[in-house]
């Protein structure tokens, strides 16, 4: 048998060549992505971890307060004793 050279067709080449280019779009965001988190993180501030509308005070001002009043048990009850 002789050794018979492969070829590639043009479609082979050009769908390579399409997702080489979209690999590279691809990374480019990434890098972007990074880059903008990492200039966030440098100013001091990180979305992500700020408190977005209050913390505790607006979940008191929503239950009125209620939380607190199931974890304590009331006062004026005697606990059962067996």
């Amino acid at each position: 048998m002789s050794p018979t050279k492969k070829r590639q067709t043009m479609a082979k080449v050009a769908r390579e060549r399409e997702l080489k280019e979209r690999r590279a779009l691809k990374q480019e965001k990434k890098d972007a992505r990074r880059a903008a988190a990492a200039e966030r993180t440098a100013d001091g501030v990180d979305e992500s971890l700020a408190p977005t509308d209050g913390g505790d005070d607006a979940l008191d001002a929503a239950t009125g307060g209620a939380d607190e009043q199931l974890s304590r048990p009331p006062e004026d009850v005697a606990p059962n004793v067996d």
